[in-house]
């Protein structure tokens, strides 16, 4: 696909933590001006800004939405526009509202317009305390305690609904922790696997909001990336699940992370409070069994978490200094 035949994609939670990145990623892959970013309020980056055309829309409203579809010819749609887990619990109505309504808008764009494929993530947060919490399955209970969850939960049905019902190509992958050096994240509770590093780097000390023997699956930011184009990308025949792909990259303590940090910055001192993000993160798995997508799509991850934490360390001193 070269030239006028290269297919237009619409990326939607543009200015959130992974949607800044995988913008910038697929306009390296597919070209600037092929990859249109989409956010609702917050202002973008200016290297957003500077790779490529970028709209203010509100997917709630499906017009507005269907225009952007319509004025770019869109084909391909990466829809990560959400309210995650913490501030979700803040405000559970909003989340199921914003989360749930954009994506059914999304899915029924897609149809309408005959659009090639979608990818919509899920999370680790469809799991709650009664799925198993180590090598949690691809296929266990999903009954979660947060609205995040719940709406996660929905939309893996609502997707694999749209496959089966009317033949559209929706994947996606259930994310766990994402760890990144560019854009913070918004409201998570694996959030504190992000700032422990700017807080290491700037004042040497962190107080972690979940306990020191928390454990939870995370990755790190280019694995993130990597799973989301390799699933795009995959052959339609290998593709054998249209809910949500187990995607794991590494799990690790609160504790073990700030260990880690310390054989880089010896005098870092991390203390522990928990708060209410810490009943969120009891009730999530600790590892994730991702072997179908292994065998399906051929996923495997490039980062443990010594090459995370050597990889974060360095490239947010350059960027803090």
């Amino acid at each position: 696909m070269t030239g006028n035949t290269m297919k237009k994609m619409l990326v939607t939670g543009a200015t959130g933590q992974i949607g800044s990145e995988l913008t910038i990623a697929l306009r390296k892959k597919y070209g600037r001006d092929n990859i249109i970013a989409v956010g609702h309020r917050k202002k973008p980056s200016e290297a957003l800004l500077n790779s490529g055309p970028f709209e203010f829309v509100d997917l709630a409203d499906k017009e507005s939405a269907e225009k952007i579809v319509n004025k770019y010819d869109i084909d391909t749609i990466y829809h990560l526009a959400a309210v995650l887990s913490a501030t979700g619990e803040q405000n559970p109505q909003l989340a199921w509202d914003i989360n749930m309504g954009s994506l059914y808008n999304i899915l029924e764009i897609a149809r309408e317009h005959q659009l090639t494929r979608v990818f919509w993530p899920s999370s680790i947060a469809v799991f709650g305390p009664t799925a198993p919490r180590k090598n949690t399955p691809q296929e266990t209970i999903l009954l979660p305690r947060t609205m995040y969850g719940v709406s996660k939960v929905a939309g893996e049905l609502l997707c694999n609904y749209y496959f089966i019902r009317f033949g559209l190509d929706v994947r996606g992958v259930r994310y766990p922790g994402i760890i990144s050096s560019e854009t913070l994240p918004g409201g998570g509770t694996t959030d504190y696997a992000v700032e422990i590093f700017y807080e290491a780097i700037k004042h040497k000390r962190y107080t972690c909001f979940v306990r020191e023997d928390t454990v939870l699956p995370m990755m790190h930011m280019p694995d993130c990336i990597k799973a989301t184009i390799d699933l795009m990308e995959a052959d339609p025949a290998k593709v054998k699940r249209h809910d949500s792909y187990n995607v794991a990259g590494m799990s690790f303590s609160a504790g073990e992370l700030a260990a880690e940090i310390k054989k880089y910055i010896p005098d870092f001192k991390c203390e522990y409070k928990p708060d209410f993000r810490q009943a969120i993160a009891d009730s999530w798995p600790m590892s994730i069994d991702d072997s179908v997508a292994r065998k399906d799509w051929g996923w495997k991850p490039d980062y443990d978490l010594a090459a995370m934490t050597k990889d974060m360390i360095e490239k947010l001193s350059k960027k803090l200094a």
